[in-house]
């Protein structure tokens, strides 16, 4: 129990000769550890790592073991007592947002109830710098803290921070207490970065100086602790200490000062603060050293020697003496004069300014009069006791080099054909220049971004010949200024500048902006209309760049283009001579010259593609069902056709192109719409319910035939049906149906009659074509056949004919429709074939052609078209 007592005494503090029998000296701290006892309560357990990293294992060594046992029982007993005030201690210029410890459970709070009891923290006469994190129960660093200016003065090392904290339900209070410990954040420094002295240099080894003294807002050993002085052989510092513990500095002279060897000592002195890592602070020190007169002036040399040009201007500087006088102030001010030694006429020649040493020419020096003048300069200070030193000049004339050189033509050729070939001789030229030596000796020059050079043919003549092509496009004319320059110092130089123009060959063909041309035309034109302008261009001059375009002859279907188009031969404008129609020609492709009057002439083509674009200027023509012009094609349906029946098909042609071509059909009038349906696209019209007794006997529908272009263009047929009680048997029956009756009525007569003649004749001209071409030595390129064009052949079959076209594009099936007869179809083959228009019987659902090429055409489409 005695060791417990003992161990208390020795952490408060209290007595050091109850400790005696324990060891002779107190406990380090004890009494900094017992306030942190009696003030923080809680906070032992924050610093139970503090003391068993230092405190305890420090007091394990010194002291025996019955006082290490008790102060770690009093501990103990310590940790679980509440005290009023709660104290912590933390470091200053903590990181925002770091946890000083955790208040809830120094203070025995639940932290779930921390927010339901409204908890805050409220500092006493200070900023809010902590505050406490409501769901851990955490006191954390909510600002920066900055020991000296939470506490600038330095009466004590303590500093503290009171806060108060406050929970509700119920009500209560805990006063903390934050010790702030400082940090050595501050480095030392001088209330002035700069300190002057004057010390003269006279003053006696050992005499001693004041400085001004650092500080350091830190505390402690984090203050200011020592001060070092640059290296230098004339001073050193003596450190004092002041009653209030603050370290100051002497500055002592240890050598003596001389101000002509070093006029100003430049010093640092550093002041050192004793905290971990150290942190300094520095001064400079300006010492200037006072003169005193112990120096005379001096010159540089004993002898002086300058050059002066002849004909120099009156009050040009010669010479300017310069003595130096290493004191200072009045001591170095110094003073020229002439010595007796120097003549009255050198006196008259030149000037001496008595406070520069400035000396000058007061009369017009001419080299031919005398070249060399002799002086004796003294200079003076202005000391009390005056001191003075002299030195000798000799100025001599130099001959100026007061002549120009001279520059003379003697020939030039201008102008110049620009072919002209190189080495080709364009001017001659001499130079001269009455100065002699260096100062009569000349250069001849001319620009170097020129396509000329000069040669040197003999002495100082020049011939300037072409050095590079030359193209008068590039560059019309030159101006060749020739400079001659003397090697006088300074030179001198004269130049004469000619003017060489050049002549134009042609030598430049005509350009066009672009080497293909396109050109659409849109057809159905006005002759003459322009179609472009195809300008050229020459760089040429005169009758160089007079440019004359034509079209270069050539023959499209025995047609030649000149009768197509024309050309301005003065301005290259385009025109079209004929109206052009699409369906006829689609393009064409042409060569355009344009040729310059030179001599010889130059020229250059382009080639020009002359596009036809479609209008739709073209009508859509029924073909199926045929009708004379203006007539109504009547037919007739039995009463019991089902539903869905084929009943008529409509078909239109347009020989558009493929979007003007484009046809859709739809009802114009029908006497019962709810009766017929009619295909947009295909023209087929069905029924859309089977006839009843109440429907109409006859039935009348007109179709429109509308094309795709813009505006549309459209055509109109009109079907009269009648309903007949006898079933009339449909295409599939008719195959057995003997022909006789109908196949010799009018209309198919005529039809028949008209085919035959039709192919009679093509066939005759085949026939023809073909000697014609076997009669021929070489063969020929035959036109391309136009849309008009039509090859028959006849097959075996009677009434069996096939038409080939090479149309581009055929947009609907069927030509023609007989009543009985067969169907003439035309069907697109693959690309690069012709298209073959074909006869089908209507007795068949099949097709045929005379070439045996298969029909799209369907049984059931041929099938359901009726007869009347």
């Amino acid at each position: 129990m005695k060791s417990y007592l003992q161990a208390f005494l020795l952490v408060a503090g209290w007595g050091r000769d109850v400790l005696t029998p324990v060891k002779k000296k107190p406990f380090p701290g004890g009494e900094a550890l017992f306030s942190v006892f009696y003030k923080g309560g809680s906070v032992i357990s924050r610093h139970m790592s503090l003391l068993q990293q230092r405190i305890i294992p420090k007091m394990a060594r010194v002291y025996s073991w019955e006082g290490y046992v008790g102060v770690f029982l009093f501990l103990c007993a310590m940790m679980n007592t509440v005290w009023s005030v709660t104290h912590y201690s933390v470091p200053e210029e903590m990181e925002e947002g770091s946890v000083v410890a955790n208040l809830a459970s120094d203070l025995g709070l639940d932290v779930r109830t921390l927010s339901k009891r409204k908890m805050r923290i409220d500092v006493v006469a200070n900023k809010k710098y902590l505050d406490i994190n409501k769901n851990t129960g955490e006191l954390f660093i909510l600002e920066r803290i900055d020991r000296e200016l939470l506490c600038p003065l330095k009466t004590t090392t303590s500093c503290f921070l009171k806060l108060d904290a406050t929970i509700e339900n119920p009500i209560r209070m805990f006063n903390i207490e934050v010790e702030i410990t400082d940090i050595n954040d501050n480095a030392p420094h001088f209330r002035r970065g700069t300190m002057h002295l004057d010390i003269s240099e006279a003053s006696p080894v050992g005499e001693r100086f004041s400085l001004n003294n650092a500080v350091d807002p830190d505390v402690g050993a984090n203050s200011v602790q020592n001060y070092h002085l640059s290296s230098s052989q004339h001073f050193n510092i003596e450190i004092q200490t002041g009653r209030d513990g603050s370290k100051f500095a002497d500055l002592i002279l240890m050598k003596m000062l001389d101000r002509e060897e070093q006029a100003v000592h430049h010093l640092i002195l550093t002041a050192v603060d004793g905290g971990v890592p150290t942190r300094t602070g520095t001064a400079s020190i300006i010492v200037r050293v006072l003169d005193v007169n112990d120096n005379a002036p001096s010159f540089e040399k004993d002898k002086y020697s300058v050059d002066v040009m002849e004909n120099s201007p009156i009050g040009s500087l010669v010479i300017q003496m310069n003595a130096t006088d290493l004191d200072e102030g009045s001591n170095s001010d110094v003073h020229y004069s002439y010595s007796l030694y120097t003549s009255e006429r050198t006196q008259n020649m030149f000037s001496l300014n008595q406070e520069n040493g400035e000396i000058r020419i007061k009369e017009m020096i001419n080299y031919e009069d005398l070249k060399l003048y002799e002086m004796e300069v003294i200079a003076s200070d202005k000391g009390l006791n005056s001191l003075s030193s002299q030195c000798r000049l000799t100025i001599q004339v130099a001959d100026m080099n007061d002549n120009h050189p001279e520059i003379s033509i003697k020939s030039f050729l201008s102008p110049l054909n620009e072919n002209t070939p190189v080495d080709t001789v364009v001017a001659v030229v001499s130079v001269s220049d009455k100065d002699s030596g260096d100062n009569g000796v000349v250069d001849l020059h001319i620009p170097h971004n020129m396509p000329f050079k000069l040669k040197e043919s003999s002495d100082n003549y020049y011939k300037l010949v072409v050095s590079e092509p030359l193209d008068r496009e590039k560059v019309p004319e030159y101006d060749i200024t020739f400079t001659v320059t003397d090697r006088g110092s300074p030179p001198l130089s004269d130049n004469e500048t000619m003017t060489l123009h050049l002549l134009d060959v042609n030598d430049n063909v005509p350009h066009f902006p672009q080497s293909f041309y396109t050109i659409r035309v849109m057809e159905n034109n006005a002759p003459g209309a322009l179609l472009s302008s195809l300008s050229a261009f020459d760089p040429d001059l005169h009758e160089n760049q007079y440019l004359v375009y034509f079209i270069l002859e050539k023959e499209i279907a025995n047609t030649s283009m000149s009768m197509l188009f024309s050309i301005n031969p003065e301005n290259g404008n385009l025109y079209a001579l004929k109206t052009f129609d699409y369906e006829m020609e689609k393009d064409f492709l042409f060569h355009i010259e344009a040729r310059d009057s030179g001599s010889p002439p130059l020229s250059s083509n382009v080639t020009v593609h002359i596009i036809i674009v479609d209008q739709n200027d073209n009508a859509p023509v029924i073909v199926s069902p045929w009708r004379a012009h203006g007539s109504v094609v009547e037919d007739k349906i039995p009463r019991s056709t089902d539903k869905g029946s084929l009943v008529a098909k409509v078909i239109a042609l347009d020989v558009d192109s493929v979007h003007n071509s484009r046809i859709t059909y739809q009802f114009l009038q029908v006497t019962d719409a709810t009766l017929f349906s009619l295909d947009q696209y295909n023209g087929e019209i069905r029924t859309m319910r089977m006839f009843s007794y109440k429907d109409p006997r006859h039935q009348r529908l007109v179709i429109v035939a509308k094309d795709n272009g813009e505006p549309a263009l459209s055509a109109t047929v009109t079907i009269k049906l009648s309903t007949v009680e006898t079933a009339v048997k449909t295409y599939s029956d008719m195959t057995e149906v003997p022909l006789e009756y109908d196949i010799f009525s009018d209309l198919n007569l005529y039809l028949v009659i008209g085919l035959g003649s039709v192919s009679f004749l093509l066939l005759i001209t085949i026939l023809v074509t073909i000697v014609l071409k076997c009669q021929k030595a070489k063969p020929s390129i035959a036109a391309p056949p136009s849309r008009s064009s039509v090859i028959s052949e006849r097959n075996s079959t009677i009434a069996d004919s096939t038409l080939v076209s090479n149309d581009a594009y055929w947009y609907s099936l069927f030509l023609a429709e007989t009543r009985k007869g067969k169907l003439v179809v035309r069907q697109p083959l693959p690309k690069g074939s012709r298209y073959i228009v074909s006869s089908i019987p209507r007795s068949t659902g099949m097709s045929e052609t005379s070439g045996s090429a298969t029909s799209t055409l369907q049984a059931s489409t041929t099938s359901s078209t009726r007869s009347t």
